[in-house]
């Protein structure tokens, strides 16, 4: 049987693998540049065109609007507008473009053991949130039953660590055992760097309330593999 071809998308400035492949096609719907990293600042919910451009400080206005259109025509980015009295217009995955949730999880824990690869860079608050889903380490954690708050700025997060896994949602909490305030660099830094609390807080990228000894626990349960 003679297969049918498919039309090809409007956008013919848009290069093309040209290529049966699923892996092909996947670079075909976010290969561009800085499509899989709006990608991935959407995984912990739907946020505003300034709020996508502040958390990727590299994208001009007209790329992300460029970007942002063909994530929606591909069907993984899809626009909203929140009810009153916020009535601001904003954008989410849609349930397929949640699915590619592992995808990045998966890229993440191949990448990072690059030679090249600089934890010192900056991240963003998700870059930050989505690298603690990656590199979780269940077995550090078995016994750990906890509630972490985080705080950069105005974007809060509620980490959940409890029978060897991981939660990470995008809300305001009131209380948790530990809640770290400051910058996503500061937490990075102590996470991943080595860095000390004291040091960080002299530096005022991140305070540290609630309990000590956790939050001192919590750095060690998202161990980089070796370099390849």
């Amino acid at each position: 049987m003679k297969l049918e071809k498919i039309t090809k998308h409007s956008d013919s400035s848009r290069r093309r693998y040209e290529d049966a492949c699923g892996t092909a096609h996947a670079l075909d719907l976010i290969g561009e540049r800085w499509a899989l990293l709006i990608v991935r600042e959407l995984m912990f919910g739907p946020k505003r065109f300034s709020d996508l451009r502040g958390d990727l400080p590299g994208i001009s206005a007209n790329v992300l609007t460029q970007r942002l259109e063909g994530l929606e025509e591909f069907g993984i980015v899809q626009r909203r507008k929140l009810p009153p009295p916020a009535s601001v217009q904003v954008y989410e995955l849609t349930p397929w473009g949640l699915e590619a949730r592992p995808i990045i999880e998966s890229m993440g824990r191949w990448a990072i053991r690059s030679p090249h690869h600089d934890p010192t860079m900056p991240i963003s608050a998700v870059g930050l949130m989505s690298s603690f889903l990656t590199m979780f380490s269940s077995e550090r954690a078995a016994d750990m039953d906890a509630r972490i708050g985080v705080r950069f700025g105005p974007e809060s997060f509620l980490v959940r660590i409890g029978r060897g896994g991981i939660g990470v949602t995008r809300k305001e909490f009131d209380t948790a055992d530990v809640i770290f305030e400051g910058t996503p660099a500061g937490l990075g830094a102590a996470v991943y760097g080595g860095q000390s609390f004291d040091a960080l807080a002299a530096d005022g990228a991140l305070s540290v309330t609630g309990n000590r000894a956790l939050a001192e626990r919590f750095l060690t349960l998202f161990p980089l593999p070796p370099k390849a």
